[in-house]
């Protein structure tokens, strides 16, 4: 399995900063999905989704790539 970076409104996959691919085989695999994500909030990458890519594509699954300050615990309120 990889772990890809997708913007959501062009479906290209992350390569490099600047360059997106239409290629999954070209993309950046982060191996983590906690790396794919701290790597959005370090670069300021907004407006993409995390898609653990597997050999089979019926088996892919894409998941919301939420980056910013963690949700407020209900014990807080």
């Amino acid at each position: 399995m990889r772990i890809l970076l997708q913007q959501k409104n062009s479906g290209l996959y992350f390569k490099e900063l600047g360059v997106w691919t239409p290629d999954a085989g070209d993309a950046t695999d982060f191996l983590s999905s906690t790396k794919a994500l701290a790597f959005c909030a370090a670069k300021k990458i907004s407006g993409v989704q995390l898609v653990l890519k597997f050999d089979e594509q019926h088996y892919d699954i894409v998941l919301p790539a939420t980056v910013g300050r963690p949700a407020r615990s209900m014990s807080a309120a």
